[in-house]
């Protein structure tokens, strides 16, 4: 592989943590590079939780550069998979990883690439079902997804495949860039009582400019993770974040202490946190059932 042209394919998207464990005698220190989306601030606090794991698991930071462990999540795994086959890859977070071809298995990934999948079969439905208790008139929704991810488009068709036995109808905007997101809510005008944002990076780097439409629109929006909520949304229903990326640092402590990522399942996530923002429910005059409100992990006020 060349790191060099790896370095330089990171840019400014990349964090690097030269690393020796406080038992360690001195010598060759691993070093950890983080590949992350087109804004540092949209996982931000996951790569702190990722380093502080790391800490604990006795692994100091230094300052140097090339890597030996590659950490990335979603759309930027495509683009370290390509750099390297050889340089061990761990994902935080993906989406669909054996459908997107990066591991042979779940159980045994193959190849220099394992991690932390946040696939789940029921999950879109499981979010459409959520979405109808808080509001059980809901009859139009609208879904937006990055028409180039292919996992969002998988997602959106879920969406879809689940709201038809509802009597839901979809209104579907695929976006391909930021400047995509206006004219996706001028053509949605009045048509939708809802909106289901797919989550990856476009839609992740948008969040604020999506939920401050979705607001001045008064509609309703179901959410990947609670860290959209912050930026507006109304709700959210899925796989703890923090905690997927405190769970990348156990990966990345086997592999530097001799573990081959070929070997390491893939793990999926078995808790899912329901988060509600009253604050935004207020702003748009949604009332929203007490016995919903009572099912929630977290209620933003």
């Amino acid at each position: 592989m060349n790191r060099r042209a790896l370095m330089s394919l990171l840019g400014g998207a990349a964090a690097a943590w030269p690393l020796t464990a406080r038992s360690q005698q001195p010598g060759k220190l691993p070093t950890i590079g983080f590949l992350g989306g087109p804004t540092p601030s949209a996982a931000g606090q996951w790569v702190v939780v990722f380093a502080q794991r790391l800490r604990e698991l006795g692994w100091i930071e230094f300052v140097r550069l090339k890597v030996d462990v590659i950490v990335t999540a979603g759309p930027p795994m495509f683009a370290a998979k390509q750099a390297t086959s050889v340089v061990p890859i761990v994902f935080a977070t993906m989406a669909d990883p054996l459908g997107s071809g990066l591991v042979a298995s779940l159980a045994r990934p193959g190849g220099n690439v394992t991690g932390l999948s946040i696939t789940s079969p029921e999950l879109a439905g499981k979010r459409l079902e959520l979405l109808r208790e808080a509001i059980p008139a809901l009859r139009q929704l609208a879904i937006m997804a990055n028409a180039d991810y292919p996992p969002a488009v998988r997602e959106l068709d879920e969406v879809e495949t689940a709201a038809h036995p509802l009597g839901i109808e979809t209104t579907v905007l695929k976006i391909r860039q930021a400047a995509d997101i206006a004219p996706a809510f001028e053509a949605l005008k009045g048509r939708a009582e809802a909106l289901y944002v797919v989550g990856e990076t476009l839609t992740t780097a948008n969040q604020v400019r999506i939920s401050s439409f979705a607001l001045a629109a008064r509609l309703p929006t179901m959410n990947p993770n609670r860290e959209r909520l912050d930026a507006g949304g109304l709700m959210s229903y899925g796989p703890n974040f923090p905690s997927l990326y405190r769970r990348a640092g156990d990966f990345v402590d086997k592999i530097l202490r001799g573990a081959k990522p070929a070997d390491i399942p893939v793990e999926q996530p078995t808790k899912f946190d329901l988060v509600i923002n009253l604050t935004t429910a207020k702003a748009i005059g949604l009332k929203i059932p007490e016995a919903f409100l009572l099912r929630a992990d977290e209620l933003i006020e």
